[in-house]
């Protein structure tokens, strides 16, 4: 029996077992209670029980987001598409600690109530200890595509868990960012970048990662009036040709009924053409621009 097999063993014995098991199954628990403690407060749309048990970075991250999207604070931290599914039938098959981290992976019908019937997929949750284990995010891994790794995982054939360094503990525990004010003028960051790492500033707040991506993020506290810089590095992965496409964008997002996005400001490159490593620019709000985002208070 391998030792993350041992340790599932252990984490479906009797409570009496457990008291003598293994640490590990001790942590199994506690990442366990952890994440049931932080699903009913989201649940209840309990605030302060949310701070209690979510990890600091991930607390002033979501916060951040909140007030870039300029959406009311704390009430949005309980808007989301669906709610936490419950671990109640799934088996824990992996758990990695590595210093003040963890993550446990959790495979079955990860159910997250939206209708229709859940099949076996994999649920990661990671955790930092910051006085005491916290939840810090979750993970859901649709195997739809992986048919061979569903039935070996069904089968006790746990190689895919061990060996992919995203179901690993990274033994780092994220800063915590500074809180950013509410945004005046919503803003997105958009990325695409096969076969690339690209890692965009926008302002001095917001720092933004993408590796071999398609993909937009909220840039945090916003855009301003006037003056904002865009400052950008990029580097070939491993596999890539190099000779890929490439977009870097920002949009300003209107408040205002039948006003698309804004193009501020844009880095693209066709396929096959040169692609600088660093980068920098700037785009402006002026009053003209700011007009078409938001309403008029008069």
């Amino acid at each position: 029996m391998t030792r993350i097999l041992a340790l599932f063993a252990a984490l479906l014995m009797p409570a009496t077992a457990l008291a003598q098991a293994p640490a590990a199954a001790d942590t199994g628990k506690a990442l366990v209670t952890t994440y049931g403690t932080w699903r009913n407060a989201m649940l209840r749309k309990d605030y302060p029980a949310w701070q209690r048990v979510t990890a600091p970075h991930r607390q002033v991250d979501t916060r951040n987001r909140i007030v870039s999207e300029k959406r009311a604070f704390p009430a949005s931290i309980f808007d989301v598409p669906a709610p936490p599914p419950p671990l109640d039938g799934l088996k824990m098959i992996h758990l990695s600690q590595k210093g003040s981290t963890a993550k446990a992976a959790f495979f079955g019908k990860v159910n997250f109530g939206v209708g229709g019937e859940p099949t076996d997929n994999v649920f990661v949750v990671s955790f930092v200890n910051a006085g005491g284990w916290r939840y810090d995010r979750a993970d859901f891994v649709n195997l739809v595509a992986l048919p061979e790794v569903r039935a070996e995982l069904a089968a006790g054939n746990l190689k895919y868990v061990a060996e992919t360094p995203d179901f690993q503990a990274s033994g780092t525990v994220p800063p915590t960012p500074p809180a950013v004010g509410p945004a005046k003028y919503i803003a997105k960051v958009y990325v695409f970048c096969p076969g690339r790492e690209v890692q965009v500033q926008v302002n001095q707040p917001s720092r933004h990662r993408f590796v071999n991506d398609k993909q937009a993020e909220i840039v945090l506290g916003g855009a301003n009036d006037g003056t904002n810089s865009v400052t950008y590095t990029i580097k070939g992965l491993e596999g890539g040709t190099g000779k890929e496409a490439l977009a870097i964008r920002v949009y300003l997002m209107s408040e205002i009924d039948g006003t698309k996005p804004i193009k501020a400001f844009e880095y693209q490159v066709n396929e096959g053409e040169p692609v600088k490593g660093f980068g920098t620019g700037s785009f402006v709000v002026d009053a003209a621009t700011a007009a078409k985002l938001v309403k008029s208070s008069r």
